[in-house]
């Protein structure tokens, strides 16, 4: 029998579409299995404010479809500090919950390492568009990001065409390019910029020139952040080639929406997953999906791991651009 009688569950950093399905998935799982289940309100920041409140199933209904996330996020410098780390660890004892699960990136992990070590059973769920947490296959989030930067580039490929154009498009990615990655090789842009991977910008202007010179009437370059800004990459351009390319930044846009089929079903397996792992003892875990297998790892192990890039996708891209 599981010693878990009563769960919390938190969503941090930057939200990211299926965060809300995750809490739904936590606290319907938690209620099946007969335990007690609170959300805590904006993140680690809510936690030190005490600002938990009881999930019932109608505090989750009607929310697998919506972006964003109900319990809200918010940064909090605070809780960097071993003091604030001490008191969110108390303010879970003194309500009785037994175990915690964070849904977030990279630095809401840090946050679930650190209760971790002061007691406080928790469990770490990939909850970012980047897909930058590494021993997963995808982050919740990812999947509607990338849907939403291929929709984009299919409608500016339009306006391009018609007039005979290039377009830099700028997504989101600072350390990771999987998103300029999998939506560059999905809308058949014609080059990737991201930051694992060197790039000369000579050779992409001159490339675009001799692609306009043989008979090519537009070309899409995705961006990811961490590279360079869409308008250094398209004043290089210019500078170099003489063509002015059209720069949009695709921004926060790429956060928000309902989230597909995929980041439901994803979120959905993983927050039932993390409350079965609760209950039966593990701590201090992220859970991920490796291969279609549900699988635990040391989140001491995922903070200290870089992500690999997919230089086998990458390497596609490239031969299918030509």
């Amino acid at each position: 029998m599981s010693a878990v009688k009563s769960i919390a569950v938190l969503t941090s950093g930057g939200d990211s579409q299926g965060m809300n399905a995750a809490v739904r998935a936590v606290v319907r799982s938690a209620l099946y299995h007969g335990l007690e289940v609170y959300g805590v309100q904006r993140g680690y920041q809510g936690l030190l404010n005490d600002d938990l409140r009881k999930m019932d199933l109608r505090s989750v209904g009607d929310i697998i479809q919506r972006g964003g996330t109900i319990l809200q996020t918010a940064r909090c410098k605070e809780f960097l500090t071993p003091e604030g780390q001490q008191r969110g660890a108390e303010v879970l004892r003194e309500r009785g919950v037994d175990g915690l699960v964070v849904i977030g990136g990279d630095g809401s992990y840090q946050g679930a390492n650190k209760l971790s070590k002061l007691g406080i059973k928790t469990m770490g769920l990939p909850g970012t568009i980047d897909n930058d947490i590494p021993f997963t296959d995808y982050t919740i989030g990812f999947d509607t990001a990338v849907s939403i930067v291929v929709d984009a580039i299919n409608k500016l490929r339009d306006t391009m065409t018609s007039h005979e154009r290039s377009s830099v498009v700028e997504v989101m990615g600072r350390h990771c390019g999987d998103i300029a990655l999998y939506a560059g090789l999905a809308s058949g842009a014609e080059t990737i910029i991201v930051p694992e991977v060197p790039f000369d910008l000579d050779a992409v202007a001159n490339r675009m020139k001799e692609n306009f010179a043989s008979g090519k009437r537009h070309s899409i370059i995705v961006v990811a952040e961490g590279a360079g800004t869409g308008e250094e990459i398209g004043n290089g351009i210019m500078t170099r080639c003489g063509m002015e390319p059209r720069v949009t930044v695709l921004g926060h846009i790429q956060r928000g929406g309902s989230p597909t089929h995929n980041d439901r079903i994803l979120a959905s397996q993983l927050g039932d997953f993390a409350v079965r792992k609760l209950m039966e003892g593990d701590s201090g875990k992220s859970c991920g999906i490796i291969n279609g297998e549900l699988t635990v790892t040391d989140i001491d192990t995922v903070v200290n791991t870089k992500k690999p890039f997919n230089m086998e996708l990458y390497n596609l891209a490239l031969r299918l651009s030509q």
